[in-house]
């Protein structure tokens, strides 16, 4: 039994918890590009971005991890992920990244778009740049407004790296999987330990930095 939880926490931890910290690494910057993208002026910049964004927030997850993995070899282009393992690891981090990056994108845009006008004409008038009125009067009070629906793609990816088994990344459910055959259902109920308490940990600390935002209430 000892060496079943060792196998799971192993990858949990290598797999899981990797892919998970990897696609915030990359999504969160680039939701933040994708949305700027989007609410540009310029329609043949915008447009092209909120048709991507719509096919990536329409379409299943696991379809487009499939798309992305398998679709340059299916298409015969040069181009191809690394051999090996660690190609599926790049494919699965590449479309979770672009995945969510989309869904953060979208969160941006609201929360952007609900700071009063009023606030950039007052940094107008005062001289400030609009890069200067975005990190010294926008981005805190963003950031304020983005954390609960952000907090919410947050643990929804915990969960959607298992999704990752579909390429054969060896990640804790399929690693569970494996003991079914052999009769043993409780590696599947100890999988659910680690999302529960991996999640667990996540809700506290996401609201304690949200309670330490409270004072632009």
């Amino acid at each position: 039994m000892s060496a079943i939880f060792l196998r799971l926490t192993q990858a949990f931890l290598v797999n899981n918890v990797r892919l998970f910290a990897l696609t915030l690494l990359f999504a969160v910057p680039l939701g933040l590009v994708i949305a700027f993208g989007s609410m540009s002026r310029f329609k043949l910049l915008a447009w092209p971005i909120k048709i991507f964004v719509w096919i990536a927030r329409g379409t299943p997850l696991m379809l487009q991890i499939l798309v992305i993995y398998m679709g340059p070899g299916l298409v015969g282009m040069a181009f191809g992920w690394p051999r090996g393992y660690g190609g599926r690891i790049v494919a699965a981090v590449v479309t979770f990244s672009i995945n969510y990056a989309c869904y953060f994108s979208e969160i941006y845009r609201g929360g952007i778009q609900s700071i009063p006008r009023g606030q950039y004409e007052a940094g107008q008038v005062l001289g400030m740049t609009k890069r200067q009125i975005f990190f010294r009067v926008t981005l805190l009070q963003l950031i304020k407004r983005i954390v609960p629906p952000m907090g919410n793609e947050i643990i929804t990816l915990v969960k959607d790296t298992a999704l990752a088994n579909y390429i054969s990344v060896l990640e804790i459910v399929m690693t569970a999987k494996e003991y079914t055959s052999s009769g043993l259902i409780w590696p599947l109920f100890a999988t659910a330990f680690y999302f529960l308490a991996f999640v667990g940990v996540l809700t506290l600390l996401l609201s304690r930095f949200e309670k330490k935002l409270d004072y632009f209430k």
